[in-house]
C-alpha cells in the first residue's frame, strides 16, 4: 500500500474510571499505565482518534447482581437474541460496572478529550453483552450496532490501532471486528493490559488467527503513522 493511501485510526477502549485503579469496581490491575502510551499515540497524526465507553443501564445482563445466587467473575449467564431465541451465547458476570451517567463510567481525566474526535457508547442495550466497539457478537439478526465501521470508511481509514481495557475482552472483540471489516489492525502493546494476565500470549495467538498483529509503541508500524 502506498504511503498516500495510508489512513489510519486510532481506537481507545474503555478508559473508564471503573475499569482503573484505584476505585474502578472493575479495576483492571495497572489500568492507569497505559495512559503514558495512549497520550503518545494520541500526539500522533491519526485521521481520526475515537474513544468507546461502556454505557450500561442499571439492569444491563452482565451485571451479576442482576441474576439471583451468581458470582461476578465466577459465573456466566446465557444472552438470547430478543429477535430470535435459538441464536444465544454464553457470557460472563461482572460487578456493576460503567452505569450510565455515574462517576464509573466517565473517561479518566488523564485522557486529553480535546484529542479524541469521537466518542462511542456500547452496551446500552440490557439483553445483550457487547465488548466490541463495532457491535454485539449476535448477528441474525443483529441487535446492536454503533456505526462505527461505516463511521470509519466515510473518513477513508485503511488501518487501525487499538489499545485502552482490556486486551482479553473489550480490546480484543473490537480489533477483531475491525480486522473483520477490512482494516488492516494492530494492537499497541504497551497501551493495553488485561483481566486476566495469564492468557496474554493465549490472546495474542487469537488474534493472530484473526489477522490482528500486537505492535510495539517503538515499532515500525507506530512510527509509519508519525510519518502518515
Amino acid at each position: 500500500m502506498a504511503t498516500n493511501q495510508f489512513k489510519p485510526a486510532l481506537i481507545i477502549v474503555d478508559l473508564q474510571e471503573d475499569f482503573c485503579p484505584p476505585n474502578g469496581s472493575l479495576a483492571v490491575t495497572d489500568g492507569r499505565k497505559v495512559i503514558p502510551t495512549v497520550n503518545k499515540l494520541l500526539d500522533l497524526p491519526f485521521v481520526i482518534k475515537v474513544a468507546t465507553k461502556d454505557w450500561h443501564p442499571q439492569d444491563h445482563i452482565s451485571f451479576a447482581s442482576n441474576h439471583a445466587n451468581k458470582k461476578p467473575f465466577v459465573d456466566f449467564t446465557t444472552v438470547i437474541n430478543p429477535s430470535n431465541p435459538a441464536e444465544t451465547y454464553e457470557t460472563r458476570l461482572w460487578p456493576d460496572h460503567c452505569v450510565q451517567g455515574t462517576k464509573g463510567a466517565e473517561l479518566i481525566p488523564e485522557l486529553d478529550l480535546t484529542k479524541i474526535d469521537e466518542v462511542v457508547e456500547k452496551g446500552q442495550v440490557k439483553e445483550v453483552e457487547m465488548y466490541s466497539a463495532f457491535y454485539d457478537p449476535l448477528e441474525n439478526p443483529r441487535v446492536s450496532d454503533s456505526g462505527l465501521a461505516g463511521f470509519l470508511r466515510e473518513k477513508g481509514v485503511t488501518d487501525v490501532y487499538c489499545v485502552g481495557l482490556a486486551f482479553d475482552y473489550c480490546v480484543k472483540s473490537t480489533a477483531i471486528d475491525a480486522a473483520k471489516e477490512g482494516f488492516k489492525t494492530y494492537v499497541v502493546g504497551e497501551g493495553t493490559k488485561a483481566v486476566d494476565p495469564a492468557v496474554w500470549e493465549e490472546v495474542k495467538g487469537e488474534l493472530k488467527v484473526k489477522g490482528v498483529e500486537v505492535v510495539s509503541l517503538n515499532g515500525q508500524e507506530v512510527a509509519r503513522v508519525g510519518k502518515a
